[in-house]
């Protein structure tokens, strides 16, 4: 009654890990980091941009106006959004390695072109700098449903979502690379152009040479692009794109054969009579009711999430900065000159992705093929669902001289969870559950809802928290955060599983035996 699938396919989900499976994990992997890098160096600097262009008087320090810093550091996001549709649709289209290479250099010229913004006056320079951070999201976006949809279908099921995790585990990587990036240039600028602090002499605790400070860290993420183009554009193609979506079996069995360093049968008779069988109403679209009925729920559920998840944890990561100064984590910005500004900043969310970021995507990496998706996934809403209260309840408390380090590891625990919890899950399980031909636009279409809810978060924390205060606004967000937990039903575990299994395309992808063959009113050969 059974049957078999194609062993190209079969290959790939028992093959053992091997040198390409991590070299795959590196090549997408470092897109991620220069991702991760780009996105969050931007809140390094922006307290240096409203001083070197936004200073008026010598009562405070410039800071950029509420909507300019909006702009800034949301526009990169609206970007991304677009991006993530964009190239996910792209991907099915096209090839998820034809696509890959357009992404990364798009992230390149527009990283440079973002450290290169010109103009005559301040409005000019953040108009340029907005423009050029814009593409440089849409290449960003782009990486997202391209990354983890190769990373799946190179990955054996054993081990696929370590693997994916993996690669998504270099975003730790790369928001602490611009946290040393700002701590080593503020250091050298420092020590080459000493400046006394502003309150002693607000003119001269700017020096013009900061201006240079701001555009090297915002440049430096082009180099792990630069680097990683070659090495993209050597991949093949997934097989699983060659053989289910391109149809091209024999492509794909001597790219695997390849890749694995095993003879793989090209099973051409097979595929012929996979495609007479989906051309009988199998290959259902995104609009359609089929889709509907077996995934719609299913992208609700990942798109939800993801939403949620973004405007708690892009609403803290961006806005670090704030909460340690309200605090009293980093001193009064009268007390320092520029660029020693940028040092504090750096140097605090250097900290907290060294001690609760970094660790808790590779907790993921280590237990999520044992603890399953779904586990991860909940548990760690519902931590930073308890680890936001206690912030927020008794939130006076912590603004206490000498409470600061409870509030610090209070805060580092929800960015803990949020690692080692949905941010991961919510990249890995659209690119295991959906069709192959929409596996890339549907993660695309989950991961722009989790850039819109960026957006939210971006745009909406910096309004909430001057109109209600932090403390209000951390309550809002432990609220979101329990709805996440709720939304998480949704999504279908997939430990363990074939990608086939879980998208439908199993049945689809067996070939009939005899009996059930003729049930089917296929006509069968027998063999002599």
């Amino acid at each position: 009654m059974g049957g078999q699938s194609l062993h190209v396919l079969n290959a790939l989900d028992v093959a053992k890990t091997q040198w390409y499976h991590f070299t795959a994990i590196v090549i997408a992997g470092m897109g991620f980091f220069t991702d991760s890098y780009d996105l969050f160096c931007i809140s390094l600097v922006t307290k240096l941009l409203g001083r070197i262009y936004y200073t008026v008087g010598h009562d405070k320090p410039g800071s950029l106006p509420a909507n300019v810093s909006a702009a800034i550091n949301g526009v990169a996001f609206c970007g991304s959004l677009a991006g993530q549709l964009f190239f996910g649709w792209l991907g099915d289209k096209m090839g998820r390695k034809r696509v890959y290479g357009m992404t990364l250099m798009l992230m390149v010229v527009s990283s440079i072109a973002s450290g290169l913004s010109f103009g005559k006056d301040p409005k000019a320079v953040m108009a340029t700098l907005c423009f050029f951070r814009f593409w440089l999201g849409f290449g960003i976006g782009g990486d997202y449903p391209l990354s983890a949809t190769i990373m799946a279908e190179y990955a054996n099921k054993k081990t696929r979502g370590a693997f994916i995790a993996a690669v998504f585990a270099m975003q730790g990587f790369g928001i602490l690379a611009g946290g040393v990036v700002a701590i080593v240039v503020s250091a050298a600028f420092g020590a080459l152009y000493p400046a006394p602090t502003f309150q002693v002499n607000p003119l001269l605790s700017t020096v013009p040479q900061a201006d240079y400070v701001w555009r090297i860290i915002l440049m430096f993420g082009a180099i792990p692009a630069v680097i990683t183009y070659y090495w993209r554009m050597k991949m093949p193609e997934t097989a699983r794109y060659t053989a289910l979506v391109a149809k091209n079996t024999r492509q794909a069995t001597a790219d695997m054969s390849k890749v694995l360093q095993v003879e793989i049968e090209a099973e051409p008779e097979k595929v012929e009579e996979l495609d007479g069988r989906r051309g009988r109403g199998n290959e259902f679209g995104l609009f359609t009711k089929e889709f509907l009925i077996r995934h719609g729920l299913h992208l609700v559920g990942t798109a939800s999430t993801w939403f949620l998840l973004d405007i708690a944890y892009y609403s803290q990561n961006l806005f670090q900065k704030d909460i340690f100064s309200t605090i009293g984590w980093i001193p009064p910005a009268k007390t320092m000159n520029a660029i020693q500004e940028v040092y504090k900043i750096a140097r605090a969310q250097t900290l907290i992705a060294l001690c609760s970021t970094v660790p808790g995507y590779w907790f993921t990496v280590a237990l999520i093929d044992k603890m399953g998706r779904f586990t991860i996934q909940l548990m760690g809403f519902f931590f930073m669902t308890v680890f936001m209260l206690a912030l927020a309840i008794p939130y006076h408390h912590w603004t206490v001289s000498g409470n600061q380090i409870g509030f610090v590891v209070l805060y580092s625990l929800t960015f803990f969870f949020a690692n080692f919890g949905p941010n991961a899950t919510t990249f890995v399980v659209p690119a295991e559950i959906f069709p192959a031909r929409l596996r890339s636009t549907c993660h695309g279409i989950s991961a722009a809802a989790g850039k819109a809810g960026a957006m939210v978060g971006a745009f909406g924390f910096l309004y909430a928290q001057n109109a209600i205060g932090l403390r209000n606004t951390l309550l809002i967000l432990s609220a979101i955060n329990f709805l996440g937990f709720g939304f998480t039903f949704l999504i279908p575990e997939s430990k363990g599983k074939s990608l086939e299994e879980m998208s439908g395309e199993a049945e689809q992808n067996k070939i009939p035996t005899r009996e059930s063959a003729m049930e089917a009113g296929l006509e069968v050969r027998t063999s002599v």
